[in-house]
């Protein structure tokens, strides 16, 4: 028998069938799987309408569709979430089970899709049409069955899921239709894919379709088997070399030659031995190398002790630097870096001069306070720089958690030492200068307060054997020259305070900001913007206009910035002048004066001379301090008629609330000696205003301003502004000391203010004043509010002196 005739046999099998089939079938939906013409498989109905559906074909022909819902998940499925295409088979066996449900038996007889549903409600129902797809005989048609077959093979050998048994099965197969069928039940893919096939209706185009899945898999196995190659090469790897280990460890424990088999190990021990521990760290060491030798590579408490080791030997334990001891040369070197700062040197020369009677001294601990742009910072590192000391600045701005100092437990994932520890070993010398920059900016919070682990750091009694969390050994921190900075004092906890010698930075002042400028700005930012060699020259004019017009501060570093500005757009003009002229070998001198100045920089930002001086009633000069520096604080009363209220506004604090009230009461209760109305508060109401209300204001050292100011609107006599003053006031007219008396005095200076009066208690804090402050100042010590008056009211006591002559 030739193929033609096994082709007309197949089809007159088919078309016998297709007679036997009704034209209406019940419907099956099945979840997860896809039912090829060929295949018989069991499959568990459950759901009312399917148990019905497989009853109706038992009773009647036994004959049902197969159809796979399009989403496994929806229990009761609708006609659109089922496939059209599917499966007609014929029910050979079927099984009840205890629990309800059943198991059938279906034998898959040929490909069919959903004309139409039937108005069926009990179980899905449909006019079925078979799809027979002709066989085509040609030699497109073999290739594609070899190929197939070829693939089939391939993959069945790849697969693990799949049994080798298969290929002989499939090989025994010899209709075109049935080998198609048999792999594709046989591929492990997703529904979609299988149903693809199904859904189409040649078989040239269903061969393709198994071929196109065939390849996908079959590349996909094969990266899956390079993977699980790999994997298993390098867990082989690490199990020999595991297993290598312990041999080595076995026999080196047999033959005794443990201390320096590992060239590794070995290496360790040299560089603990080298690194000239203390006594208790050094066998601190040696433990955990021991440690180490018993721990297997791969673990990760193996790392833990490396890098625990690798701290220990990296820190410093006895390497330092010699001080250059030469007062010269240091008193030198700091006048070079540093203009004025007269009190912060002398401290430093003062411990040169005791390091060379005693050659060694316990560490000192030094605090520049003072507020921005003064020169903390770079004082630090002009200070090591004088010494020949290693220089390491710990920013302590913002740390709020108190293992950032002392540094974490070990059996914390990822511990380090604290900032302290990483200091010294960034130092490499037991005797560097370790700068704490912003010493007031810490915080603290649930994690612990760092403030409290600094004691222990800047504590010479203690410190010699500091003790970080991390190392667990004590650390001598003892020779270390530590030097803290802040802007401001107070927000330094007392008990810190205690432990510091405390050196205040006041501001600079506009001859100091001149030199300042002459010698380190003007020559640094020149060299900065490669102006050097062009004979660029600024005018002790145009300094000064910068100084007074366009910063406001007591540092300098709003001059730097300005001074910068000016040199990048002398830059521009230079390089704009040589591109359109060629360079020339002359030399133009390019100088920068007032007229410059306000051309590079516009419109003056400040007014030189900003406080009026002229008398007016109620208006009261006082001096206030700043973290920025001194400022002179304007005090505005008025009166007017009201319930006898005192009204205060500027963004005022409740200390300088309770100075106001402090001052109305003195003032009522003295009404006689000051020749006030007895009742001259009666019916009024008085406001208190301090301008620049959105700058917070507080503090008691207004009280005098305020006291005379209110003199001034009750009395209607005018008050000198040429007078400025400061002082905290009692209820008996005391005035009381106050802080900041350089700032202030600075700040009186600046706004020409020629008359200063200050408590007579500040009389001590005069001597350590510089007397570049002091000079052209008048200032007037007083002890009560009655020794201000005259000074304050000096057109009245003018007037009083005529008037007693005219009599």
């Amino acid at each position: 028998m030739d193929n033609t005739d096994e082709i007309e046999l197949s089809l007159s099998s088919h078309t016998n069938i297709v007679d036997n089939i009704p034209e209406i079938l019940p419907v099956l939906p099945l979840r997860d799987m896809v039912i090829f013409p060929y295949m018989i498989f069991p499959v568990l109905v459950g759901r009312e309408q399917s148990i019905k559906a497989a009853n109706y074909a038992l009773d009647k022909h036994r004959y049902i569709f197969l159809s796979t819902q399009k989403k496994s998940n929806l229990e009761d499925p609708k006609r659109e979430d089922i496939f059209l295409d599917g499966t007609i088979a014929k029910i050979v066996q079927i099984l009840k089970l205890p629990n309800g449900l059943m198991k059938i038996l279906v034998d898959g007889l040929l490909q069919a899709r959903i004309k139409e549903y039937t108005d069926n409600r009990d179980f899905f129902e449909a006019r079925i049409e078979v799809i027979i797809p002709p066989t085509e005989d040609d030699h497109e048609m073999n290739a594609l069955i070899r190929q197939m077959s070829q693939l089939f093979k391939d993959y069945v050998k790849i697969s693990r899921n799949i049994p080798n048994e298969t290929i002989s099965a499939f090989d025994a197969i010899e209709e075109p239709d049935r080998k198609l069928f048999y792999a594709a039940a046989n591929i492990h893919q997703t529904i979609e894919a299988k149903q693809a096939i199904l859904q189409k209706y040649t078989l040239k185009e269903q061969i393709y379709e198994v071929i196109k899945i065939l390849n996908s898999e079959i590349d996909i196995l094969k990266i899956e088997k390079e993977i699980d190659n790999k994997v298993q090469e390098n867990i082989a790897k690490t199990q020999r070399k595991f297993i290598i280990q312990e041999q080595i460890k076995i026999l080196q424990d047999e033959l005794g030659e443990d201390e320096d088999a590992s060239p590794e190990f070995a290496k360790i021990r040299d560089q603990i031995k080298k690194a000239k521990m203390t006594q208790i760290a050094e066998e601190k060491a040696f433990e955990e190398l021991n440690k180490l030798k018993k721990t297997p590579a791969m673990s990760p408490e193996s790392t833990v002790i490396r890098n625990y080791l690798d701290w220990l030997i990296d820190v410093p334990w006895s390497k330092k630097t010699k001080d250059n001891l030469d007062i010269t040369h240091v008193q030198k070197i700091l006048n070079e870096d540093h203009f004025g700062l007269e009190k912060p040197k002398e401290r430093i020369i003062e411990h040169i001069a005791v390091l060379n009677l005693v050659k060694q001294m316990r560490g000192q601990i030094l605090c520049f306070v003072g507020p921005p742009g003064v020169g903390k910072t770079s004082l630090g590192r002009s200070i090591a720089r004088a010494l020949g000391r290693n220089f390491v600045r710990i920013s302590l701005g913002g740390v709020r958690d108190e293992a950032e100092i002392r540094g974490h437990r070990r059996t914390y994932i990822g511990s380090m030492p604290g900032k302290i520890i990483q200091a010294m070993k960034r130092a490499q010398t037991i005797n560097p200068v370790i700068l704490l920059d912003e010493i007031d900016k810490m915080s603290m919070d649930f994690r612990g307060d760092p403030s409290a682990a600094m004691l222990e750091v800047l504590d010479p009694e203690q410190n010699h054997t500091f003790q970080d969390h991390y190392l667990e050994v004590d650390y001598d921190l003892s020779q270390v020259l530590f030097i803290t900075t802040a802007n401001v004092r107070y927000n330094i906890p007392i008990p810190l305070q205690d432990r510091m010698e405390i050196i205040e930075l006041p501001g600079y002042l506009e001859y100091d900001k001149m030199e300042i400028a002459k010698r380190h700005i003007i020559p640094k930012q020149l060299s900065a913007h490669g102006l050097e060699d062009k004979n660029v020259i600024f005018t002790e004019a145009a300094i000064k206009k910068v100084i007074t017009e366009y910063t406001r501060e007591a540092g300098v570093r709003n001059l730097e910035r300005e001074l910068a500005s000016i040199c990048r757009k002398v830059a521009r003009d230079i390089v704009l002048k040589e591109s359109s002229n060629g360079k020339h070998k002359k030399k133009t001198k390019y100088v920068i004066d007032e007229e410059k100045v306000e051309n590079y920089l516009k419109v003056p930002r400040f007014r030189e001379i900003r406080h009026s001086k002229l008398n007016r009633v109620g208006s009261v000069t006082g001096l206030a301090w700043t973290s920025t520096g001194g400022e002179i604080l304007d005090v505005d009363a008025t009166i007017m008629p009201g319930p006898g209220k005192l009204n205060l506004t500027g963004q005022i604090g409740n200390v300088m609330k309770e100075s106001a009230q402090a001052a109305l009461s003195y003032l009522r209760s003295k009404a006689k000696e000051l020749k006030l109305k007895p009742d001259f508060f009666k019916g009024s109401e008085i406001h208190i205003h301090l301008p620049e209300g959105s700058i917070p204001k507080d503090g008691p050292s207004a009280g005098i301003t305020m006291a005379m100011a209110m003199l001034s609107a009750f009395s209607g006599m005018p008050a000198s502004n040429s007078v400025a003053m400061t002082g905290e006031i009692t209820l008996r007219g005391n005035i009381l000391p106050i802080g900041g008396l350089t700032e202030k005095l600075l700040a009186a200076k600046r706004n020409e203010i020629k008359t200063v009066l200050i408590p007579k208690d500040n009389e001590i804090d005069l001597r350590e004043i510089p007397e570049k402050v002091k000079e052209n100042l008048n200032i007037i010590l007083i002890s009560k509010i009655e020794e201000a008056i005259p000074y304050v009211f000096q057109e009245e006591k003018k007037k009083s002196k005529q008037k007693t002559k005219k009599h």
